[in-house]
């Protein structure tokens, strides 16, 4: 199947069997990419059912959606989600003081953006994955990694042994892989933020289908997607880190709703409308490791450059990624080649984009008085920027004809 210039088919660097680490976007998607050159792939998650709780909700950018649709996905799973029209910021009062608006993306980059329940993507892409011929496995914890001379050995928590020609970890932010390949990686950073969120149906919330509504709250920020039907997705960030995680969740409830207490009422209908609050996270961040693999061992997605939710950004990197590696396995001459290439390929996008989210989520902290007044007038041409920065975001392709190494 390899053609005379290398592209498709077989990887030249004759990797056979590989195991990844990882059921959630970048994992799947990978494993796709690989059975596309023939790479006999097992995925490896550890949560023991695809419907297990993985999150809220998220936003896929049209860069995202642009490698779903090379594997003939993009369709399918946005029909899973809905279109984003644009972001409305708002103040504390309800007053607009900024709009973000996408309904001209389509032209401009190929596509808008999806917000999706991560548990619906997570699901629609492990079952991509299994229908082009991965094996997927849940319930399968990986405790410990042996390298070999010709391959690297994974030994699951059952004490079974799988072995490989390369593995891959895409198991997020706290990647046990990332531990056991290398040890010394700086551990993720705390934003400064902590994450609930929710899923409600509050027909007296004053939102239009279709737009995301971010609210410079007075103590807290608030996040709310409208939904077509009817429903509500929503998000709150606040600093209160130990208030969220040591209170049950009734408690939780009552400690965000006082914190909107002198907000836009609406507010505190969607949170009190939410039969089951989400989380809490908190929000961490990987600005930079010093490397991305080591010998038969390679990470990707959040498990290399994890980012906070505030550049919406995550998912897609994690696709992007897989495309990429994926290409450089196939023109490569050793897998250790591919991954330098892949690291020396995305490491200046992602960590920039890693950057920009930090600053945006500083922006979400509760501001006093003058400082709030500050915001308001300002965040129009705070706004412009963000918007180019996206903007650069969005336009981004990565090409699977192009050359990988």
């Amino acid at each position: 199947m390899t053609n005379s210039n290398g592209l498709g088919g077989a990887p030249r660097a004759r990797v056979r069997r590989a195991l990844v680490v990882g059921g959630g976007v970048a994992g799947p998607t990978l494993a796709m990419f690989l059975r596309r050159l023939g790479v006999a792939t097992t995925v490896l998650e550890a949560r023991t059912s695809e419907r297990g709780d993985v999150g809220a909700f998220l936003g896929l950018a049209p860069n995202g959606l642009q490698v779903l649709a090379e594997l003939g996905l993009a369709e399918a799973i946005a029909g899973r989600g809905a279109v984003c029209q644009g972001m409305r910021f708002e103040n504390a009062r309800g007053r607009c003081i900024g709009v973000i608006d996408h309904r001209d993306h389509v032209q401009r980059f190929g596509a808008q953006m999806v917000m999706i329940r991560r548990a619906a993507l997570h699901t629609a892409l492990i079952e991509a994955a299994a229908e082009r011929g991965a094996e997927c496995r849940f319930g399968a914890r990986v405790v410990a990694l042996d390298e070999r001379p010709n391959e690297v050995v994974a030994r699951l928590d059952s004490g079974e042994e799988l072995a490989a020609d390369v593995l891959f970890g895409c198991d997020g932010i706290r990647s046990q892989v990332r531990a056991l390949a290398l040890p010394d990686a700086p551990a993720p950073a705390y934003t400064g933020l902590c994450d609930v969120g929710g899923f409600a149906r509050c027909p007296e919330a004053p939102l239009e289908p279709g737009w995301t509504v971010m609210t410079f709250g007075r103590r807290a920020f608030f996040g709310a997607f409208a939904a077509p039907g009817g429903e509500v997705w929503w998000f709150h960030n606040n600093a209160a880190r130990a208030t969220m995680q040591a209170i049950d969740p009734e408690q939780r409830r009552a400690s965000i709703l006082a914190l909107h207490r002198d907000d836009s009422p609406w507010i505190a209908d969607v949170v009190r409308a939410t039969p089951t609050l989400l989380g809490p996270w908190v929000l961490h961040d990987i600005m930079t490791m010093p490397r991305w693999h080591a010998g038969r061992v390679c990470l990707l997605g959040d498990a290399a450059h994890a980012t906070s939710p505030s550049a919406g950004q995550g998912a897609s990197l994690a696709l992007e990624d897989a495309l990429v590696l994926s290409r450089c396995l196939r023109d490569a001459d050793a897998p250790q080649a591919a991954f330098a290439r892949f690291e020396a390929e995305r490491r200046g996008r992602v960590e920039a984009i890693v950057r920009q989210a930090r600053k945006n989520g500083d922006g979400k902290a509760p501001a006093g008085p003058v400082a709030a007044w500050f915001r308001d007038r300002m965040l129009p041409l705070f706004l412009r920027l963000g918007a180019k920065a996206q903007a650069e975001a969005f336009a981004h392709r990565v090409e699977w004809a192009a050359p990988g190494a």
